[in-house]
């Protein structure tokens, strides 16, 4: 048994936010039927990459909305769904005659969830809305910047991430709510929202007490502290963060790094703080004969707070604590292959979340779909097919 065991989800979303959301719904069990249309783009191995684990365990149906046939399959299959999502803009659901208070029409309990970028009203709302602009717009982009420079951002889109988790525990809280009342209801969601929830306590304080917001870059945010920041190591990027506070820290920092002549020079806190660049060069001049993870062992075992700076490599193949979480999952595909990919990020003792497959290929599943959840026959589906209909 999984917690979703028996919900069936009918899954409009594309690109990355709304399939977040509904991977985890399909990871929790339930049957998560995406709508795609025919030449979709697709983000690496549709089995095992991007787009294959953003889309595992769901099932793939390819439909050309705009022919009415195709659409009439839409609306009956969101009459036997549980939920209905996408994270179009604000105007295509409704273009489609798929809004809330249609599908009510087809299934008075159903579970309608509106991921936009910037909500159902406002000024904004049918604006589209990407993950970088949508950072930019609550100030990540200028907050991750160094001090002094340009606004820099994520090198991806968090917003995304974000976004995909508040809509699934949005949906979480809508079934309980219809289990508990037999009613379904709309979730209106903003990514932008999203987005400014997790950053907000930040710009309150700021908007409050009337200061501008400026990036701080690698310096710390809680206590002074040098040195504080990533330095390079050998190799090809490679990197180790260190955090040095109290004048403790910095005395069994120096001892871990054989006491050179220069580490005399910040004994006290003082010292460190007024010449924190001068003290990042020397470090950076140390740490760029090292290579990070001696570096970072060395650091730890003399009581300095260390870590090397993680690329994908470091989290897939090296880490020992995702690895004996098994967090990575071997994957079999019908084609006799296995891929691997990030599995549930939470573990449940008596009902546990699982990747229930790989990502399908595109239209894998619909003839499967619509014979079982429609009833269509064979020669329907080969009239519909040579319709241009599914594919």
């Amino acid at each position: 048994m999984r917690p979703l065991d028996g919900v069936r989800v009918l899954d409009f979303t594309w690109v990355v936010a709304g399939p977040v959301a509904t991977r985890i719904l399909a990871d929790l069990g339930a049957d998560v039927i995406k709508v795609e249309r025919r030449g979709a783009a697709d983000f690496g191995d549709r089995r095992g990459g991007l787009s294959g684990t953003l889309t595992r365990g769901k099932r793939s149906v390819v439909l050309d909305l705009n022919r009415p046939r195709g659409l009439d399959l839409a609306r009956r299959l969101a009459a036997v769904s549980d939920v209905v999502i996408d994270n179009f803009s604000a105007r295509v659901m409704s273009n489609l005659g798929l809004d809330y208070e249609e599908l009510c029409r087809l299934r008075p309990d159903v579970i309608c969830v509106r991921m936009t970028g910037f909500g159902l009203d406002g000024p904004y709302r049918d604006h589209v809305s990407y993950g970088p602009t949508l950072q930019a717009l609550t100030g990540y982009t200028l907050l991750m910047a160094e001090p002094g420079a340009p606004p820099a951002g994520f090198g991806y889109s968090y917003s995304d991430l974000a976004g995909g988790n508040l809509g699934a525990l949005a949906v979480l809280a809508a079934l309980w709510h219809r289990r508990r009342t037999g009613r379904g209801q709309l979730v209106d969601l903003s990514q932008l929202e999203a987005v400014a929830s997790l950053v907000g306590p930040t710009l309150l304080a700021r908007a409050l007490d009337g200061c501008a917001s400026t990036p701080t870059g690698n310096a710390s945010q809680e206590e002074p502290g040098a040195p504080h920041g990533v330095y390079p190591c050998a190799g090809e990027d490679r990197w180790l963060a260190i955090s040095v506070f109290s004048d403790e820290d910095w005395a069994r920092f120096a001892r871990a790094l054989g006491d050179p002549e220069w580490t005399g020079r910040f004994v006290s806190r003082a010292a460190r703080l007024e010449h924190a660049a001068e003290l990042d060069r020397l470090v950076a001049a140390w740490s760029r004969t090292q290579v990070a993870e001696e570096a970072m062992a060395l650091l730890q075992t003399a009581g300095v707070a260390a870590g090397v700076v993680a690329n994908a490599e470091d989290l897939c193949a090296r880490d020992p604590q995702l690895a004996a979480r098994g967090h990575f999952v071997e994957v079999p595909t019908p084609e006799g292959r296995t891929v691997r990919i990030d599995g549930p990020p939470f573990l449940l003792s008596d009902t546990p979340a699982r990747v229930g497959g790989p990502g399908p290929l595109l239209g894998e599943h619909t003839d499967e779909v619509l014979g079982e959840l429609l009833g269509c026959g064979e020669e329907e589906l080969r009239a519909l097919r040579e319709e241009g209909v599914i594919g």
